[in-house]
């Protein structure tokens, strides 16, 4: 057991270090649900597609993060997509191809991959 000294000075060390992760608020963030129900869904291969493809491609303006439940569970797995002072988008039933054609076509060159949004008339 630590004494109470002890865990205030790693209470103060840790907040300074996530105080570090802060995000820019010009920053696209994509984040991807990562409960149980998307894990089950597939979600991880999905995050390692998004995170390798935006590390190799120097998309040093995308932050790709995970959480915990969207509250979508029948459309997992998620993908939320948030740029700055636009509206959130988000792509439903995701896999790595088609986490590749998101970075693709919406995180490179602008264009919401309307196929796999919520909005989608398509969704099976």
């Amino acid at each position: 057991m630590k004494s109470l000294e002890e865990l205030k000075a790693i209470r103060e060390r840790m907040q300074g270090q996530v105080g570090l992760r802060s995000e820019d608020s010009s920053q696209t963030r994509v984040v991807v649900g990562m409960a149980t129900c998307g894990i089950a869904s597939g979600a991880r291969p999905v995050l390692t597609t998004l995170s390798d493809a935006v590390q190799e491609r120097h998309l040093d303006n995308i932050a790709v993060t995970q959480t915990g439940c969207i509250g979508l569970c029948q459309y997992e797995p998620i993908v939320e997509v948030m740029e700055p002072g636009k509206d959130k988008v988000t792509y439903v039933k995701m896999n790595p191809e088609k986490a590749l054609e998101v970075v693709e076509k919406h995180l490179i060159r602008g264009q919401v991959v309307q196929k796999y949004t919520l909005n989608a008339e398509n969704i099976k």
